[in-house]
């Protein structure tokens, strides 16, 4: 029993470390998402994945241990543990997505105004849709 606690336990310091790392890729994407830098993009991406993926390999190992282990209760706290550094790498990666979103939404205004829209879509004081031609771009020569 003392044998099967003490693997269980190096198990999930194990994941505590690959969810700390991945922590550290979280914060480092969305440094690289705000200085608009799509250079590390890929290579951080490749590396959350790893991670994630050995994170749930150690998840699936730890849940073959007996019920008995499992409710241990230095286990049941370093379970805990966990829980909250998953809940917040959840919470970043959500906040890394949203970063994402916008990001690609001012790059496509950006292109928007540079090559110019056929039309801009508004909208009235009664709510109904006006477009416009958008001459901004077009009548320059250059």
């Amino acid at each position: 029993m003392a044998d099967q606690t003490a693997l269980c336990l190096q198990k999930l310091s194990q994941q505590a470390t690959q969810l700390e790392s991945l922590l550290e890729v979280l914060d480092k994407e969305l440094d690289t998402l705000a200085s608009k830098s799509g250079d590390g993009l890929k290579d951080l991406a490749r590396t959350k994945l790893t991670l994630v993926n050995a994170v749930q390999k150690l998840d699936k190992e730890i849940a073959t241990f007996g019920e008995e282990t499992l409710n241990s209760s230095d286990v049941v706290s370093k379970i805990a543990s966990i829980r909250k550094q998953l809940e917040l790498c959840q919470h970043k990666n959500e906040v890394n997505a949203q970063a994402a979103r916008q990001a690609q939404l001012s790059v496509q205004q950006m292109k928007e105004i540079l090559i110019g829209t056929p039309t801009s879509v508004t909208y009235d004081q009664g709510g109904s849709v006006r477009t416009s031609d958008s001459g901004l771009v077009r009548n320059i020569k250059a």
